[in-house]
């Protein structure tokens, strides 16, 4: 025989087992302040351990606000993004309200205390991973939640919109091996960012089958700053043999590493080619212009407004994971490997 479906949480159970009022749990999901830090803690440990969520808002609820958060604000990254949300979001007379919780729990339960109280019609969170009581509690306040560009492997529950990050960072190193380079230097983000361990994957997988061996030196990682890929970049030119190309994780960390070739009068690309990711405006001002992956950061931040739109209109996503293609764009930060001068007879 099937096993029987298991009945829905109420408000009610959560406030029975947390030995609570029902009045109580409301004022928690609603964010109110007026409970005690010990009581909100025991509470929100239950609705997270049932998975109790609202069920969704009916039309006439509903505030016309949506919230984007960030991890952080200062990136022309993040700029794009907000851009491109803000304009369908308009479109639909939707207001927007964003957020940069800057890693840090105390921001993050705040942020989540604000979108309780005001309960917006939906999430969109950008490069940013919240831990597990966290987005229960999203859920529990009947906010759908969608993720742009997600840090780690997604809860496959929540819809997300993210990049082909392998098959650009494939493009990046078969597009420095095509040329003619061998000694070949990756520069990622933070290691545990999905985004920089399937480019540092894609990069390693070009290399093998091209018959060039993975060097360990090669590779370091930053945080995806203009500061991080400098300092990758001396980490690397100071190497007995240093590279002759390198395939940076982000535009940022490209233009850093031009700061630290330049500081020693190094050349781009006639001494060491360079290749970024993510086309941001600033890969075309660059001097040279930044050879780079053209990651659709706008088009990924639309997609992910409209489904937002839709489920809000609809109460159900058409899928969870939407990949969209990266494009490899040459310019003129990359060239052949200049040839050794030969020493004279």
């Amino acid at each position: 025989m099937a096993a029987r479906n298991k009945p829905r949480v109420t408000i009610a159970d959560i406030a029975r087992e947390a030995g609570v009022s029902v009045p109580t749990v409301s004022k928690v999901l609603n964010g109110r302040a007026e409970v005690a830090a010990d009581t909100r803690q025991r509470v929100e440990q239950l609705i997270a351990k049932h998975r109790y969520a609202r069920r969704p808002t009916r039309q006439t609820d509903r505030v016309g606000l949506v919230d984007l958060v960030f991890s952080e604000l200062d990136s022309a990254w993040a700029i794009e993004i907000i851009r491109s949300v803000e304009e369908i979001a308009q479109e639909n007379r939707i207001g927007t309200v964003v957020t940069a919780i800057h890693n840090r729990g105390a921001n993050t339960r705040q942020w989540l205390d604000n979108l309780a109280a005001r309960r917006s019609d939906g999430v969109i969170m950008a490069v940013l991973e919240l831990e597990p009581q966290y987005t229960e509690r999203v859920r529990s306040v009947g906010a759908p939640l969608i993720l742009v560009d997600p840090v780690g492997q997604p809860d496959a529950t929540v819809p997300s919109v993210g990049a082909a990050n392998w098959s650009g960072g494939l493009q990046a190193t078969e597009h420095l091996i095509s040329l003619g380079h061998r000694r070949i230097a990756f520069i990622g983000g933070p290691p545990d960012v999905q985004c920089t361990r399937a480019r540092h994957d894609a990069y390693r997988s070009a290399l093998t089958a091209a018959g060039i061996p993975v060097d360990p030196a090669l590779a370091t990682n930053g945080d995806f700053s203009f500061d991080s890929g400098e300092a990758a970049g001396n980490r690397l030119l100071d190497l007995a043999e240093p590279p002759t190309a390198v395939f940076a994780g982000n535009d940022q960390q490209a233009l850093g590493f031009y700061r630290a070739a330049r500081a020693r009068g190094l050349r781009i690309p006639e001494d060491i080619s360079v290749v970024g990711f993510d086309d941001l405006p600033v890969a075309q001002w660059a001097e040279p212009a930044l050879t780079t992956v053209r990651q659709p950061v706008a088009e990924m931040a639309a997609m992910a407004t409209r489904m937002l739109l839709r489920y809000i209109e609809t109460g159900s996503f058409d899928t969870l994971r939407v990949e969209l293609a990266t494009e490899l764009l040459v310019r003129g930060s990359t060239a052949p490997p200049r040839e050794a001068t030969r020493p004279e007879n």
